[in-house]
């Protein structure tokens, strides 16, 4: 049996953000996933949510890819 193909039924966008240690990139993503679960677009992620990685925690990085 064939696939059924995907149908696309909203926008999709991936956003990157770049910047030094502390100047707020992960701040700035929970911030616009709220904004956008306002708005009924996405799920909301907290600053912990996203920050999620036992190593980035120790040293207070955030590297998170999705």
């Amino acid at each position: 049996m064939a696939k059924e193909k995907f149908e696309r039924t909203k926008p999709h966008v991936n956003i990157g953000t770049i910047g030094h240690v502390d100047h707020g990139k992960t701040t700035l993503t929970a911030a616009i996933t709220k904004v956008l679960a306002e708005a009924g677009g996405a799920e909301f992620k907290a600053f912990d949510q996203i920050d999620n990685a036992p190593e980035e925690r120790e040293r207070g990085i955030t590297i998170a890819t999705a």
